[in-house]
């Protein structure tokens, strides 16, 4: 029952994203609300809903004055130098474009926070794509594709988790995973390219995307908020910034909200010009907060009804027992919709144990299902249970559902590409 609930809020909530009949907001709030009241589960709700948003806040807090910082960096003129040594290394060639930004977002998600890595793409990459009149969903789907690869590093998320929940090393887990990373960034590369043929064409014949969204992060500039003398203060404010989150020195969260405000009071003292930038981008700000709360109640409900263990352990039992010896190849398999429809937390704590415990009968080590269970990472990003999926979508301003549908092939095609390079490389 628990499961067939669980699968029925997925599928109503895709449903209504996809044919654009909800917001992302109002439907992570009001289908699990509706769906757990309907299940008898009311009296515990308030709770539920409590635990889930407290688990996200710091998130919420984070990426809300992240926009915010990086929105008045845009505003100051800081990445302008980036975005005209970029554009003449790439002319106004979309294939070497889209080249550039799965590479760009290879190299900034080194520092395995994807928050931050869409806010830096986007803001150095979404005023090129404008120039050429490429399609924003191109840049989208290229961003996530290279940011679910480099989302394998250990201290990305996913890995440190197995290796937690299985108590095994990062020699163990990640170390032979770094073939198959590669590999998996030259069929982004690929991807890009082709991508970039497909636009270039496109331009050639229908002429330069114009839908550009007013809530992208890269707007017009505006050459009254442009603050050229100090490039340099705000440059060594952004990297002081970047410091601080490699090193964990203070919550991320925390550390934006202070910078923020020291960057509001350097590049613009008055009064006047501190409430013009944040009426110009509480906006976006504000909706992309708003949808990393939904969430938390989405998942805070699927976590506290016992839903979220209930899927995965179905969809492990309908493997027939016969199929154990390939138990590996399962795993990996079975990673792509379980980390899709999953949270992290919910299938590297919950299910992958139950997995390696069946692997230790069978004489599969737990390594080797460890390394498979990654294998998903590729389409995990797509996931509307990923919070910073609403960030990218939002910073390039594209609906959800149209990022959806045309990323979800890639990706898929990123997972297939990664499994049949770990199976010949005998790394699963």
């Amino acid at each position: 029952m628990l499961t067939f609930l669980g699968f029925l809020m997925i599928v109503i909530f895709m449903l209504l994203i996809m044919l654009k009949k909800m917001t992302p907001i109002t439907a992570l709030v009001i289908i699990p609300v509706t769906v757990a009241l309907l299940a008898g589960f009311g009296p515990d709700l308030g709770e539920m809903m409590k635990n889930g948003v407290k688990e996200i806040a710091l998130t919420g807090v984070m990426l809300l004055f992240a926009i915010l910082y990086f929105s008045l960096m845009i505003d100051t003129g800081l990445f302008e130098p980036l975005v005209n040594i970029i554009l003449k290394a790439v002319g106004d060639n979309p294939v070497k474009t889209t080249l550039g930004t799965a590479i760009l977002t290879t190299l900034v998600s080194l520092d395995g926070d994807g928050s931050s890595t869409y806010i830096i793409v986007v803001a150095a990459m979404l005023p090129l794509y404008k120039k050429q009149g490429i399609n924003p969903l191109v840049l989208t789907c290229i961003v996530m594709l290279a940011g679910g690869i480099m989302n394998i590093l250990p201290w990305g998320g996913p890995t440190a988790r197995v290796m937690s929940s299985l108590k095994l090393g990062h020699t163990e887990i990640f170390v032979p995973m770094i073939p198959i990373m590669a590999i998996g960034i030259c069929w982004v590369l690929i991807v890009a390219y082709i991508l970039g043929v497909r636009e270039k064409r496109r331009i050639a014949k229908q002429g330069k995307f114009k839908k550009y969204a007013n809530t992208g992060i890269a707007g017009d500039l505006d050459p009254a908020l442009l603050r050229p003398k100090l490039i340099w203060i705000n440059l060594l404010l952004t990297l002081s910034l970047l410091v601080v989150m490699i090193l964990d020195i203070a919550p991320l969260g925390i550390a934006f909200m202070v910078a923020f405000c020291i960057a509001s009071v350097i590049n613009y003292p008055k009064l006047k010009d501190q409430q013009k930038i944040m009426a110009k981008h509480a906006g976006n700000a504000l909706s992309v907060a708003g949808m990393i709360f939904g969430a938390g109640i989405f998942t805070g409900i699927l976590n506290g009804t016992g839903i979220m263990q209930a899927m995965g352990n179905s969809m492990i039992g309908i493997v027939p027992k016969g199929w154990g010896m390939q138990l590996s190849i399962i795993t990996a398999i079975f990673s792509v919709p379980l980390t899709f429809f999953l949270t992290n937390d919910a299938y590297y704590f919950g299910i992958l144990p139950i997995v390696a415990a069946t692997g230790h009968k069978l004489g599969i080590p737990a390594d080797i299902l460890g390394r498979a269970s990654l294998v998903g990472q590729a389409s995990h990003l797509l996931s509307p249970l990923v919070p910073s999926t609403y960030l990218l979508v939002s910073l390039a301003g594209v609906h959800y559902a149209d990022h959806l549908r045309y990323t979800l092939k890639w990706a898929i095609g990123s997972s297939v590409v990664m499994l049949l390079a770990a199976v010949m490389l005998g790394t699963i």
